[in-house]
């Protein structure tokens, strides 16, 4: 029988880099010649946007925000090495990475062996220093568990998820940053160097009718307003939800110690269309953050995809996938923090799920 420990945590790009840079989603936006002047202004901003951007742009406080990073990435880790799990199972977003124009699969299971992953690559595009200070060509080697990765697909294919699966990335590209980033921000103090889990990444097409309209990432208003030719919806959240529950069923099964990780912040501002690009719908956030900590699933089930579309929560479908495996195999939330800001694109949140003392 397996033992299990569900871990949430954020994969923000911008934290692997420097802190004079970690407002820069937001500088692009307010280059944006469709907003109004108006929304731009800081004097009518909310306060915690205005307190953040102070008079350096957002540099003082993004060391504040990296500080609160860094102390829920801490906690993670110190609960993951305390379990010492045998493979990490993750769910994050493909952000127009491995999958493009030629197929967008709702879920696939990435059946990889050891890859080598540039860790840098989103920040080497938008032309960001690392904060580390290492080569822009740095790479590390991120441990796979094929054979479990197959099981796991195998497993799910017979529950009735029809699931795709991996064995190859996509060349010539970065691996995607969702999962990259997962081992980053675990083993920060060690970037570049061996880290001691293998991991099963599993992809979700979270950007849904954005993936291939805005290539995953930020759409100028112009672009928005003259009518965007939308995708078709990735997975309802129901769905990811039914999903996490599957694979809680199928790890259950085994003799393995898995983490469960869902990789992603919440809502993030260059997809809160309603709120001009520049800041993150921190109330939708904080809505099912509560319900979160009361143990409350059903509200989150019955969240829609417009809704989260509405809130630019695209990401948050990584976490119904981890509350779905949560809720099935009974585990209790033991420890969790919600990080809000105004200016860095998007809250974050860090969680620990436990299996109960009586269990």
């Amino acid at each position: 029988m397996a033992e299990v420990l569900g871990l949430g945590l954020t994969h923000y790009p911008m934290l692997a880099g420097a802190d004079t840079h970690m407002a820069n989603l937001l500088k692009g936006t307010l280059r944006d010649p469709d907003i109004p002047e108006q929304e731009k202004d800081p004097g009518g901003w909310p306060a915690i946007m205005r307190q953040e951007w102070g008079d350096d742009q957002g540099t003082r406080a993004a060391a504040e925000h990296r500080r609160e990073l860094r102390s829920g990435l801490d906690r993670v880790r110190e609960e993951l090495d305390a379990f010492n799990p045998d493979v990490l199972v993750v769910w994050g977003d493909d952000q127009y990475e491995n999958f493009r124009e030629e197929i967008i699969p709702s879920f696939c299971v990435l059946a990889y062996d050891d890859t080598e992953v540039e860790p840098f690559g989103v920040l080497n595009k938008l032309k960001v220093p690392n904060v580390w200070g290492l080569p822009d060509e740095t790479t590390f080697t991120m441990q796979g568990s094929p054979v479990f990765a197959r099981k796991i697909v195998s497993d799910l294919i017979a529950s009735g998820i029809d699931v795709a699966y991996s064995y190859e990335q996509r060349k010539g590209i970065n691996f995607p940053h969702a999962f990259g980033n997962t081992q980053v921000f675990l083993d920060y103090e060690n970037v570049g160097k061996k880290f001691p889990y293998p991991m099963v990444p599993i992809s979700v097409n979270c950007y849904g009718e954005h993936v291939i309209a805005r290539k995953g990432g930020m759409a100028r208003f112009a672009e928005i307003t003259k009518g965007e030719q939308l995708d078709p919806p990735g997975p309802t959240p129901r769905r990811c939800f039914q999903l996490g529950q599957a694979v809680g069923r199928a790890i259950r099964e085994s003799d393995k110690r898995v983490a469960l990780v869902a990789s992603s912040s919440w809502s993030h501002a260059f997809l809160n269309d309603k709120a001009w690009h520049l800041r993150p719908d921190t109330e939708a956030d904080r809505r099912l953050y509560d319900a979160m900590v009361a143990g409350d699933y059903a509200a989150w089930t019955a969240v829609t995809t417009k809704e989260v579309v509405a809130a630019g929560q695209h990401e948050m479908l990584n976490w119904f996938c981890l509350l779905g495996a949560v809720q099935e195999l009974g585990l209790d939330l033991s420890w969790s923090t919600f990080v809000e800001t105004g200016i860095f694109n998007s809250n974050k949140c860090f969680a620990v799920f436990q299996e109960s003392a009586s269990s």
